[in-house]
């Protein structure tokens, strides 16, 4: 039962944090610094879950076959290559690493 709990929860907690960002006034989210930070905070978290995907396991610091395939891929994003190709080379990199034994 504690599970539906959880889950109601949840659902009430998501629906306060879509009510609250409705009651915020239009003339606070117009101001240059909320809209700096609108723009650039999707990006960070992106880049924060991806760390922490890449070289964490639980608590510890990990450096396998994903942290290969994520420097493949800043590699080719440095080298200007299409989106589609810097995917690829860090699924060949990262599969090539666990080949070896990574």
């Amino acid at each position: 039962m504690s599970v539906w709990i959880a889950i109601g929860v949840t659902a009430v907690g998501c629906y306060a944090v879509k009510l609250l960002g409705l009651l915020v006034p239009a003339g606070a989210l117009e101001r240059p610094l909320v809209r700096r930070l609108a723009a650039l905070l999707p990006v960070a978290l992106l880049a924060a879950l991806t760390a922490q995907q890449t070289f964490a396991d639980g608590q510890d610091l990990v450096l396998d076959a994903r942290a290969a395939g994520v420097a493949a891929a800043a590699l080719a994003l440095l080298l200007r290559a299409p989106f589609l190709l810097v995917v690829a080379a860090a699924v060949v990199v990262t599969a090539g690493v666990r080949a070896m034994g990574g």
